[in-house]
């Protein structure tokens, strides 16, 4: 595989001698297998190579050893390449030049070595509170998605309270998280600021269930006040529907994914997690259906297999989708060659929006998936039928399309029906 890359015997050769040689050919294997450029597999063979050095001048000797050596080394390269770096945030990017394609080769050839890496080191306030994530998991029964938000906004908590200089959670107080909350919610939209004091709350509640401060301080904690279908859901029109999907380039593999997801999201109304977790064994070509089963509550539904839809999936399953083993159905273009995730799959359907040039507030795929359900309320489908379509786990999630059933409303407004009353 090295000889695809260095064209100069010797170079193959001087990798292959190294004592870790053998990993770093794997890696090159890996990194080839998952679509990477051949600038990066340059870039980072050489960077593997001087870590392997690294290493050994510090008396390493075994594969086993080497994720010791990371943090020293990351510093090494930060120390070398880093001097013109005048923020925190351009030393962190030099330092992950650094330790992502270590971390990459460590974890191909080293068993568990995963385990062992920063993904547990990623919770916020691991050490000072280490039982949170775990009491949200077992006594409130909360689903991983429900914890990652919660991970999401404590991190944020945690990164706020050490730039005020706050070393010790009982030092916390209501100017504290008062200013947490307002100026850490710039660009939340209210219901994003109450989730977030909702999920403080639980957080502060558990503090001091367990001692770790003087008295709860979730009372303390004001959220904005919200009423209930005090909005209206952001649709487009069809005709800008149609706009957007005519701006996809299905020449490429990335258009043919996309076009598939757009109506995906627009057809059935589906969340963008929903699109992400879906595998090639929820297609039933035969019978024509799909299934979706990562819907709220654990529930699932089955479609009827649009025609236009199935063809674009089709398409894109024969000419773009990667030739990999994993069984989902849409994957990213870009190396690594992974799953595509539900932000990922919201981010398609905002460029998209974008480039089309439609005004919509906080574009995204729950743009589309109120265009679809919108398209239902104007054929008069009924808001229970509408519920179990789209898969609201209560009919209270329908209500709001009450308010854009513009037909409906006309007559009432006009006082048709009146003589029934």
């Amino acid at each position: 595989m090295l000889e695809r890359y260095y064209v100069r015997p010797d170079s193959v050769d001087r990798i292959r001698s190294a004592w870790i040689g053998a990993p770093i050919e794997k890696y090159v294997e890996w990194l080839t297998e998952q679509g990477y450029a051949a600038r990066t597999v340059l870039r980072r063979t050489p960077l593997l190579m001087e870590f392997g050095e690294f290493a050994q001048q510090r008396g390493v000797t075994t594969l086993d050893e080497l994720p010791s050596q990371v943090e020293a080394f990351t510093l090494h390269w930060l120390e070398k390449h880093g001097q013109g770096c005048k923020t925190d945030q351009a030393r962190a990017k030099v330092k992950e030049e650094a330790r992502n394609p270590v971390d990459q080769m460590l974890a191909l050839v080293i068993p568990g070595f995963q385990d062992q890496g920063r993904s547990r080191a990623s919770e916020p306030f691991q050490d000072a509170v280490p039982g949170f994530f775990d009491y949200l998991r077992k006594e409130r029964g909360l689903s991983e998605r429900s914890v990652v938000l919660y991970k999401a906004t404590l991190r944020a908590f945690e990164k706020y309270v050490r730039e005020i200089g706050i070393g010790e959670l009982h030092a916390l107080s209501p100017v504290i998280l008062s200013g947490f909350v307002t100026e850490k919610s710039h660009g939340l939209s209210k219901t994003s600021i109450k989730n977030r004091c909702g999920m403080l709350r639980v957080f502060l509640r558990y503090l001091h269930r367990e001692y770790l401060i003087a008295r709860d301080l979730g009372p303390t904690l004001d959220a904005p006040r919200i009423y209930r279908l005090f909005s209206i859901p952001r649709s487009i029109t069809w005709d800008e529907v149609r706009r957007m999907l005519e701006g996809v380039d299905r020449r490429t593999p990335g258009g043919k994914r996309d076009y598939a997801i757009l109506l995906l999201l627009v057809t059935y109304g589906l969340r963008g997690r929903e699109i992400a977790a879906l595998t090639l064994e929820d297609i039933d070509w035969r019978r024509e259906r799909l299934r979706v089963p990562e819907r709220k509550a654990n529930h699932s539904t089955a479609y009827p297999l649009s025609l236009i839809v199935g063809e674009a999936i089709l398409d894109y399953l024969q000419h773009g989708r990667p030739k990999t083993s994993e069984r989902s159905v849409f994957f990213r273009t870009l190396a690594p060659v992974k799953p595509m995730t539900g932000n990922g799959v919201s981010g398609r359907a905002s460029h998209y929006l974008h480039k089309a040039g439609i005004p919509v507030s906080r574009p995204g795929s729950h743009t589309l998936r109120h265009t679809g359900v919108q398209r239902l309320v104007d054929a008069d489908f009924s808001l229970k039928a509408i519920g179990d379509y789209v898969g609201h786990q209560s009919p209270a999630s329908t209500q709001i399309y009450a308010k854009v059933a513009v037909e409906a409303l006309r007559e009432v407004g006009s006082g048709i029906g009146e003589e029934v009353l």
